[in-house]
């Protein structure tokens, strides 16, 4: 059995698909099977990826589902995966040559049941490291930790044993398609530590149609699974207070955006939300005039 499981959720990128499946035929190691999940594609990926498995250069499983968002597209892809290990690789990046090889080679020498996976580096496709580097002296933080206490900035490449993120399912809200993915990552920080490799294990493009380029129109669009995630990390045992009213702040806008007139009962962190509901209320005029349509 493979090793590790490369899964790409992709919804209507056939025209950049091909640059990450070039970037897997170039790996070093072929230990390692990829996984697509197409979220309701209307392009032609399906015949795309047929024509992929019928050349035989990597092991390729296909699973097409109607479209439920990202989160919905790793749901699916947690439930799929019978490896040890997984990573996301979106439909716009793609791998350097020798990430898979330094992937099993790392989790062969320091992996365990005592860690969650690994944490290393995304690039720009010009090489350059997004954000900053890993700490040099630490060998295993949470993730959490790494950007609250340890100045970490920048997007990172999440390595992570398959048994626990099948735990923490994402929640589908009906007509909306997007809760943030962090929750579970920061779910599995409660209990686990993750290992540190400061390698680049991904190279990233942001494409004017990636959800990160919109997320003011998503934050509108997805009130409830926007509010659904705030409300999560004000739960989160090691959050300091400056990080949950924050949370509470996001909280409030997007429970006025779905018109949820229980957001007090169902905050659970009361005094917080309470204080935050004059900046919700700034935040949810700001969204709402952003994303007017003129």
């Amino acid at each position: 059995m493979k090793k590790l499981t490369v899964f790409t959720p992709t919804y209507n990128r056939a025209y950049c698909l091909h640059v990450c499946y070039e970037s897997l035929k170039r790996q070093t190691s072929k230990d390692f099977v990829w996984l697509i999940i197409d979220d309701g594609s209307t392009d032609n990926t399906e015949q795309l990826v047929a024509g992929w498995i019928s050349e035989n250069e990597i092991q390729i499983r296909y699973h097409r589902q109607e479209n439920q968002g990202m989160h919905g597209a790793h749901n699916t892809a947690y439930r799929l995966i019978d490896t040890e290990l997984n990573v996301c690789i979106d439909s716009d990046d793609y791998m350097p040559d020798g990430a898979v090889e330094q992937i099993n080679t790392f989790w062969e020498l320091h992996g365990s049941e005592h860690v969650s996976g690994i944490v290393g580096l995304d690039s720009f496709t010009d090489g350059r490291i997004i954000g900053t580097k890993l700490p040099e002296n630490m060998k295993r933080s949470t993730l959490f930790q790494l950007y609250s206490k340890h100045g970490v900035t920048g997007d990172k490449k999440l390595v992570y044993r398959t048994a626990l993120t099948r735990e923490h399912p994402y929640p589908i809200f009906e007509n909306e398609k997007y809760v943030g993915l962090a929750y579970k990552y920061y779910k599995l920080d409660e209990q686990y530590e993750l290992l540190l490799m400061n390698e680049v294990l991904c190279c990233v493009e942001y494409l004017p149609d990636g959800s990160s380029m919109n997320m003011l129109k998503q934050y509108r669009k997805n009130p409830r699974g926007f509010a659904f995630y705030r409300k999560e990390l004000m739960k989160l045992p090691f959050a300091s207070s400056p990080f949950k009213f924050r949370q509470s702040i996001h909280y409030v806008s997007s429970s006025l955006t779905s018109g949820n007139r229980n957001f007090m009962k169902e905050t659970p962190a009361k005094l917080l939300t309470l204080l935050a509901i004059p900046l919700g209320v700034l935040l949810y005029w700001y969204v709402m005039r952003k994303t007017s349509v003129t």
